[in-house]
């Protein structure tokens, strides 16, 4: 499937954000969904994951803050995020994968969406 990532935009430290991403197709067998950012000169970092339908893990710097979902009827996977910060300052991508991978087409990448964070 290929994802779009929507939802980024400038806010003001502490404000909210839900970052949408939404495929192409059904992503009912999809049981890997993630979120990572990639900072300015910075790698690329996990942000939340969910395993399944309800398993999630978060970084230490989003945990209480953020929150991912998944619809499965709107084929969409959702990021809210609570009291932003400054730090939060990154492109945000959504990643759907198969695990076990066996092709390509297992892992599947949004192509990512700009969240500023002023302070």
């Amino acid at each position: 499937v290929q994802l779009q990532a929507s939802g980024g935009g400038l806010v003001q430290a502490g404000g909210s954000l839900r970052l949408s991403c939404a495929a192409s197709g059904s992503i009912q067998n999809f049981n890997y969904m993630g979120w990572y950012r990639q900072a300015p000169g910075k790698q690329r970092e996990l942000v939340a994951t969910m395993i399944g339908s309800g398993m999630t893990n978060y970084a230490d710097s989003v945990k209480g803050r953020f929150t991912i979902s998944r619809d499965n009827a709107k084929n969409t996977v959702y990021l809210q995020m609570n009291r932003l910060k400054p730090e939060d300052t990154a492109v945000y991508y959504c990643r759907a994968a198969r695990i076990p991978m066996t092709t390509n087409d297992d892992d599947c990448w949004g192509q990512g969406t700009l969240v500023t964070v002023s302070s």
